[in-house]
C-alpha cells in the first residue's frame, strides 16, 4: 500500500470531517477505514465472482486466525484491543460484504435494505462510536442510525453504478430514489440529539461528517426526472459545498448546546426490524 491512506483516497467527505479530529484519533479513524474498504474492495472490484469469494474467505479467515502478516487485520486487531469493539460487530460486517458476492443481488422489502444498510454502514458507526469514546447505549444507537443514514445516502446516488453490478437495493426510479432519501433523512434526525454524548473535543467532526453527507441527499432530491438525475452522474459535494456544511456544522454545535430535552427516538420501529435478525444488544 502506498503513503496515502484509504480515507484519503476513497471517502472525501470522511477525510475533510477527519481534518477536525485529533492526530491519534484520526489515525484510528484511518485504520478502521482502511480495514472496511479493503473488505469492500473484494466485493467490488473486477474479475470472476468465485475469485472474488476466494479471496473473501481468505481475508475472513486470516481475521479470524490474526494472522498479522498482513498490516491490515494487525491495525484491525489493535483496535479492537484499544477501544473494546465487539468481533460481533466485525463479523456483521463480513455478513454483509458476503451478500454482496452474488452472481445478483437483489433487495425485496424495507427490512432486507435495513439489515443490509446495518451490516455495512451501521457497524462502522457503532466501532467509530467506540473510537471516539461513546460510552451511553442511546449514542451507539444513535451511531447506527448515522451510518444506515449515509448508506442509504450512498444506495440512492449509486442506482446506475450499482446496477452496472447486478445490484438492485432499490429500483431504478426516481420516486424509489426519493423516497429512500426520505427514509435516510429520519436517520440522519434521530441520531443528531445524541452527538452530544460524543466527547465535545470530537463532536464538531462528526456534526460535520454528518451535514456533508446528508447535502449528496439534498442535491439528488433537487433532480426532477430519472433522466436528469442519470445524466448527473456520480453526485458529490465539492470543497466549496464542504465550507458552506461545515459553517452550517457551527450552528449545529450552538443548537446541541442548547438541546435540554431528548428528541424523539424516530427510528425505534426500525431498530425492532433489524432486531429481528441481529440482537444489537450484543453489540454494545
Amino acid at each position: 500500500m502506498n503513503k496515502q491512506n484509504y480515507l484519503s483516497i476513497y471517502a472525501k467527505s470522511f477525510s475533510w470531517a477527519g481534518f477536525f479530529l485529533n492526530k491519534e484519533t484520526y489515525q484510528k479513524c484511518s485504520d478502521l477505514y482502511t480495514f472496511c474498504r479493503y473488505l469492500d474492495n473484494i466485493a467490488d472490484e473486477t474479475g470472476e465472482l468465485e475469485t472474488k469469494k476466494l479471496k473473501f474467505k481468505e481475508f475472513k479467515n486470516d481475521f479470524k486466525s490474526k494472522n498479522f502478516s498482513n498490516p491490515i487485520i494487525e491495525k484491525m486487531w489493535k483496535l479492537v484491543a484499544d477501544t473494546n469493539i465487539s468481533t460481533n460487530i466485525i463479523f456483521d460486517l463480513f455478513d454483509g460484504v458476503e451478500s454482496d458476492l452474488e452472481e445478483k443481488v437483489e433487495l425485496k422489502s424495507e427490512k432486507e435494505l435495513l439489515i443490509y444498510s446495518y451490516r455495512v454502514a451501521g457497524t462502522v458507526g457503532l466501532m467509530m462510536a467506540k473510537i471516539l469514546n461513546v460510552k451511553k447505549e442511546s449514542a451507539f444507537k444513535a451511531a447506527i442510525d448515522l451510518g444506515i443514514a449515509m448508506q442509504l445516502t450512498n444506495i440512492s446516488r449509486d442506482v446506475i453504478e450499482d446496477k452496472n453490478l447486478n445490484r438492485y437495493y432499490i429500483k431504478s426510479d426516481i420516486k424509489e430514489i426519493k423516497d429512500t432519501l426520505e427514509l435516510a433523512e429520519t436517520f440522519y434526525r434521530s441520531c443528531f440529539y445524541y452527538i452530544k454524548d460524543i466527547p465535545f473535543r470530537l463532536r464538531f467532526s462528526i456534526c460535520v461528517a454528518r451535514r456533508v453527507y446528508r447535502e449528496i441527499g439534498f442535491q439528488i432530491k433537487k433532480k426532477s426526472n430519472f433522466e436528469e438525475y442519470k445524466n448527473s452522474g456520480k453526485i458529490f459535494v465539492n470543497n466549496f459545498g464542504k465550507i458552506i456544511q461545515t459553517l452550517i456544522s457551527l450552528l449545529d454545535m450552538i443548537k446541541l448546546s442548547l438541546m435540554t430535552n431528548q428528541e424523539t427516538g424516530y427510528t425505534q420501529n426500525k431498530h425492532k426490524i433489524i432486531m429481528e435478525e441481529i440482537n444489537l444488544n450484543e453489540r454494545f
